[in-house]
């Protein structure tokens, strides 16, 4: 009875088993693409839901790597179970997180997920990873999210060719190598000449690009250049641009720049005078560079025009020329010798050495009569326009080659120099001087007549100077003349001066001589004798009844004099007072008393007593400070 039980139960659990996988099911979801760096951690989610309840989730993680591996499980788990496979290179690497995440509001079930983590992403890591989810009676689904890996490669390196290029090369020259290591994806590299990028063709430009993958899977790629160069390539930069792919972006570095060598024919030459600045003179240093539009720059040969047959010691493209001269001038050539064609190409250039010539100076005659006038000229041969002023003790007096005196005087005499400069060339200056006497009766500076007073007995000095040509000679005359003591004699060519001193004893008039062949002009002397005294003076003192209030002044000498004065005052008092009272003393009504004291020194000193009222009014003072009326006495 129990077999016949036993095939009902199996079909009934079939039928029911049947039933459910029609009614359940299970949806997995998960990125297209996850992008990471060597080195880095790669998070990968997978999501799933099934459509109705399931009591079993069996989840398994594959990885099909990009270089055709076969499909490897690197994880599994039941629930209870937890399998992370050995030997797959993913062994101690991978973690795996289950989570429930929100449950979307059309969605048929619940929503879970589970994350797979890659530690320390490898090169060989990127590839395929497959997430698959079997719900038993929900049926199996599967999602793929394909994992790449980057490696940003190494600072571009670019190295120029050495060697110079000649333009007139028919082919492309190599110019550059260009080299990127290390990256992943393999980057690529391009060329620019200044901003513009280059590509092959044909003719002008050819680019080579060598690529190898290293032992550690990663690329280094390098490009070769070659470019047809021209004379105007001479100043170009060249440098390449490596762009590589990064998680999320393309990124690009450039290499410095490299300039090229390029040589090129002489089409033409010059000379150039490099000093000094502006126009030359006699003595400067002359330096004369050859130039061509050649490279690199062929010999030169250094020449003058006028004697093609010597050739000036030249050093390689500068000519030198120390302490020219005006038979330096003249037309200097520079040759250059094209050694693949023979060609000779000639530069010029006109040197013209400026001069100054000494200054001649001429005068009719260096001695003029006083009064009379003067000419002199000054002159010096110049290839420029010159400038010409005379000076006479440092001032200008004169401008012009001619110099004109009018009416001479004795402060016409001394020396004349006329300096010649050349404004359009400072430096470039003569000079020359001459030296005018003027002759004539000579002349007592300050000649009106002086007045002096001299204290008796006491010493004067009197002083006489006198311009004139021939020298004059000084005399002094007056009475007492023999007494007279000359203390200063000073003499040039056309001036004379004397000073003398003497004692004074009375009035008197000196008188001083200038004389020369020519005349004789004087000077008078008055002087006032003086008798010295040694008498003092004397001073009177007024005194008051009442001693008047005194102004309070700023000065303490005359403070000092008032507190003298009314100490005396109570002197005088109190002698007065006692007098009085022996009976010594009449006293009357009317006038004024002066009081004599004894000269007690050289000067003599008067003090008198003023009364300013009527004798009814006045008071006088004793010692103790009472007053005493009229009727007291």
């Amino acid at each position: 009875m129990a077999f016949r039980k036993k095939p009902f139960i199996f079909v009934g659990l079939f039928a029911f088993l049947a039933t459910w996988q029609v009614q359940a099911s299970v949806e997995v979801s998960m990125e297209d693409r996850k992008e990471e760096y060597i080195g880095g951690k790669a998070e990968i989610q997978c999501r799933y839901t099934f459509s109705g309840v399931t009591d079993v989730v069996i989840i398994q993680w594959f990885v099909i790597q990009k270089n055709g591996g076969s499909r490897t499980r690197i994880y599994y788990t039941d629930g209870p179970q937890t399998v992370v496979d050995n030997g797959t290179g993913f062994t101690g690497r991978i973690n795996v997180t289950r989570f429930t995440t929100s449950r979307d509001a059309e969605g048929p079930g619940p929503s879970e997920a589970i994350l797979l983590t890659v530690e320390d992403v490898h090169l060989e890591d990127e590839g395929d990873f497959i997430c698959q989810v079997n719900g038993m009676v929900a049926g199996i689904n599967e999602g793929k999210t394909q994992l790449r890996v980057f490696e940003s490669p190494e600072p571009p390196v670019i190295e120029g060719v050495h060697t110079g290029i000649n333009a007139d090369t028919q082919e492309p020259s190599k110019i550059a190598v260009c080299k990127a290591r290390n990256g992943y994806p393999k980057p690529n590299i391009t060329w620019y000449q200044n901003l513009t990028t280059l590509q092959t063709t044909a003719s002008q430009v050819v680019i080579t690009e060598q690529v190898t993958q290293e032992s550690s899977g990663l690329f280094t790629v390098q490009s070769e250049l070659h470019f047809k160069v021209s004379k105007k390539d001479k100043d170009t930069k060249f440098y390449c641009e490596v762009s590589f792919f990064v998680p999320g972006a393309v990124k690009m570095t450039e290499s410095n720049t490299v300039n090229i060598t390029v040589f090129y024919p002489t089409e033409k030459v010059w000379l150039r005078k490099e000093s000094p600045d502006g126009l030359v003179k006699e003595g400067d240093t002359v330096k004369i560079r050859c130039l061509s539009d050649g490279y690199p720059p062929p010999p030169f040969t250094f020449r003058r025009k006028d004697k093609e047959d010597e050739d000036l010691p030249g050093n390689l493209d500068l000519l030198l020329l120390t302490n020219v001269s005006r038979a330096d001038s003249g037309m200097y050539q520079c040759f250059s010798l094209d050694v693949d064609t023979f060609e000779e190409k000639v530069g010029e250039l006109d040197l013209q050495v400026h001069h100054l010539d000494k200054a001649v100076v001429l005068l009719d005659d260096p001695v003029v009569e006083q009064g009379d006038s003067v000419t002199a000229t000054c002159n010096a041969q110049s290839s420029l326009e010159n400038w010409t002023a005379w000076f006479k003790d440092g001032v200008e007096v004169s401008v012009g080659h001619i110099l004109v005196l009018q009416n001479a005087t004795f402060n016409s005499t001394g020396e004349y120099i006329c300096e010649v400069t050349v404004p359009s060339l400072p430096g470039l200056q003569t000079n020359g001087s001459i030296s005018i006497t003027v002759r004539g009766v000579p002349e007592i500076r300050d000649q009106e007549v002086t007045a002096i007073q001299g204290m008796v007995k006491k010493s004067v000095n009197l002083s006489c100077e006198a311009l004139g040509y021939p020298k004059p000679n000084i005399t002094w005359s007056g009475p007492g003349a023999q007494d007279w003591r000359e203390v200063l004699k000073r003499e040039t060519e056309n001036s004379a001066h004397s000073v003398v001193t003497f004692t004074v004893t009375s009035d008197l008039t000196a008188i001083c001589n200038a004389a020369n062949d020519i005349g004789t002009s004087t000077k008078f002397f008055n002087i006032k004798a003086i008798p010295s005294t040694t008498a003092s003076p004397k001073v009177t003192v007024t005194m008051s009844p009442y001693p008047k209030k005194v102004k309070k002044e700023g000065s303490g000498v005359i403070i000092a004099v008032i507190i003298i004065c009314i100490l005396l005052l109570a002197i005088l008092g109190s002698v007065l007072y006692f007098l009085y009272k022996k009976g010594k003393l009449p006293c009357g009504r009317s006038g004024k008393q002066t009081i004599s004291s004894e000269k007690s020194s050289k000067d003599d000193i008067i003090m008198e007593m003023k009364s300013e009222k009527s004798e009814e009014a006045v008071l006088l003072q004793g010692v103790n400070g009472e007053k005493k009326f009229p009727n007291d006495q």
